[in-house]
């Protein structure tokens, strides 16, 4: 740890005139005299230095612009007044995703899993059955095995010590992840499955017993559509008497658990460490925060959307926003329903009680004969 400097992991970008970033983004460069200004980095506004891009789009965030040392700033009409002299303005009403979209010009590779050891085509330490059969352009790195009649699509990588079973069929410009496994799948174009996915294993099924337990045939496969990202340590089981399927755009987060005969729609979002039971059904574009638990057989419909932690036992309708546990139910209620348990739980303030002089009372009340 001598060399405390930042090491540079990915490839230096020539990088972009504040014109061809306000033609990329279409956001309206201030001063078109300085079309020409190279941007070479994106950066954080707090840590930018001269020839970085930032963006604001926060309140939190303006406050440092009178600091900065930024080369130019995507940023709204909203915080224009705050911009000091001297640093170039390219105004946009979204400028966190106009910043986005020239990080990915500058930095393409980042995009989707790249060859660890920078291969070429097939390393010869990978093993191929002859069967096989790979488009060109395929790149294929050490230790990576490729099963009897798999085919993989061009521009497709298969990475370190990943295995790619008997049969499967990969799409074009796909990218598998090092230290992944795929069987009993298809996969379409453009699909990137990130380190340490395993895809197409045993769903987790059996008959229990008083004497032991009866396994059931897993008999299904796994069809993963176009477009398709999915993050790494992601489990994604085959199906046991129909298939596993996820949806044409899908996006998973890491740690996910996907079980047998689950049938996620078109452009969901399942954020990390959510976890699908068997014969589940998400709609198009259901997003499932952090940690959701969905029980068996359960349907979430199109455009339903699932708090963090939310445990779900029964059917989602479409377009709702449901949250908690131990049962999810409309997030508003939910969110009530703890308001109320806190208050009652809350500790009770009580007057205290009358300061009472016995003693004047007795020598002040007369007494009877």
């Amino acid at each position: 740890m001598d060399d405390l400097t930042e090491p540079h992991f990915l490839r230096h970008p020539p990088g972009l005139t504040l014109g061809e970033i306000a033609a990329l983004t279409g956001a309206e460069l201030q001063d078109v005299t300085n079309h020409s200004q190279r941007m070479t980095n994106v950066a954080p506004i707090d840590l930018a230095e001269a020839g970085d891009l930032t963006f604001v789009d926060n309140a939190k965030f303006a406050k440092v612009l009178t600091s900065t040392r930024a080369g130019a700033v995507l940023i709204s009409k909203h915080f224009q007044c705050l911009v000091p002299s001297g640093l170039d303005v390219l105004l946009t009403p979204e400028p966190y995703k106009c910043f986005v979209l020239v990080a990915r010009e500058l930095y393409p590779d980042t995009l989707r899993p790249s060859s660890l050891f920078e291969t070429e085509g097939i390393a010869s330490g990978a093993s191929v059955h002859p069967s096989a059969q790979l488009a060109s352009g395929v790149t294929v790195d050490p230790g990576a095995l490729i099963g009897p009649r798999a085919t993989v699509g061009a521009g497709t990588l298969i990475g370190v010590n990943t295995v790619i079973g008997p049969d499967v069929r990969i799409g074009q410009n796909c990218a598998i992840g090092s230290g992944s496994s795929i069987t009993n799948a298809i996969v379409g174009d453009r699909v990137i499955i990130h380190p340490g996915c395993h895809i197409g294993q045993d769903g987790f099924g059996y008959i229990m017993g008083a004497t032991g337990h009866l396994k059931v045939p897993q008999i299904g496969i796994v069809v993963i559509e176009h477009d398709v990202e999915i993050g790494a340590g992601t489990t994604v089981d085959r199906g046991g008497i129909r298939n596993t399927v996820i949806g044409e755009g899908t996006k998973i987060d890491n740690l996910v658990q996907i079980a047998h005969n689950v049938v996620i729609g078109r452009h969901c979002i399942i954020a990390g460490q959510s976890g699908l039971s068997g014969s589940v059904t998400l709609g198009d574009f259901v997003v499932l925060g952090a940690r959701v638990g969905i029980r068996q057989h359960i349907t979430v419909g199109k455009g339903a959307r699932l708090a963090a932690r939310s445990s779900v036992m029964r059917d989602v309708p479409a377009g709702a926003l449901w949250g908690g546990f131990p049962n999810a139910k409309p997030l508003r209620q939910f969110l009530r329903e703890v308001v109320t348990l806190e208050q009652l739980a809350s500790p009770i303030t009580r007057l205290p009680a009358p300061s009472i002089d016995k003693a004047s009372i007795v020598q002040d009340t007369s007494i009877p004969d």
